[in-house]
């Protein structure tokens, strides 16, 4: 299966945050640092902003996806999603995006449909969410997640197959279209439940790209 990264657009750092952008964040008053970055898959920069929040002493303020996608953005360095994480000192929010940069250039990937990097679709096993991910989700930190996103019909049936075949559940469901005009879920159960349901989603959408008019 080819691996679709994405790239990091841009990194930064405001070290100690004007009081009034920190009240439009509703920063709590320990949070005088920002570390601010933009990558061009959306997906891949929410998790990667969680990771964050589990290996630094970090919280995400602030994470927007692009409408249109990375194909239009609005300058060179906006692609697809901007993540904004808060800190107490410049210090903490590098390591933050220290662990950003990782989990985007290593670990984190969507995967091309029959080779096609056109046709795409996310598949990850997260064995155990952080703060960000868990508040989107309504469940603890540390529970597992699969995190399924694809384009629309293919988002769908696949959802609908991963939660028949384990024992999971849906926490949030990403209605297509999104702003990048996919859809998903966050689905929660054990993490061999959670493998389990993303590799089902994976296989069911190769094989309906293979037959995507056979009803």
């Amino acid at each position: 299966m080819k691996k679709i990264r994405a790239e990091i657009l841009s990194m930064q750092v405001i070290p100690n945050v004007d009081a009034g952008l920190a009240e439009k964040f509703n920063l709590k008053p320990y949070q005088r640092s920002l570390g601010l970055f933009t990558t061009t898959i959306d997906d891949i920069g929410y998790t990667a902003a969680d990771e964050a929040t589990k290996t630094s002493d970090v919280e995400v303020v602030y994470a927007k996806s692009f409408y249109a996608g990375a194909a239009h953005p609005s300058g060179p360095l906006s692609g697809e999603f901007i993540g904004i994480i808060a800190g107490a000192s410049p210090e903490e929010v590098k390591s933050g995006l220290d662990s950003i940069r990782n989990t985007i250039e290593n670990n984190a990937y969507f995967e091309a449909i029959n080779g096609d990097v056109g046709h795409a679709f996310y598949a990850n096993t997260i064995s155990s969410c952080g703060s960000y991910l868990a508040a989107l989700a309504g469940i603890s930190e540390g529970q597992p997640l699969a995190y399924l996103i694809a384009p629309p019909i293919e988002a769908i049936v696949g959802l609908d197959a991963a939660l028949k075949s384990a024992d999971v559940s849906v926490c949030e469901f990403f209605a297509p279209p999104s702003e990048t005009n996919f859809g998903g879920a966050l689905l929660t159960g054990s993490q061999s439940s959670c493998q389990a349901a993303a590799d089902t989603f994976r296989n069911t959408i190769l094989n309906m790209a293979n037959r995507p008019l056979d009803y």
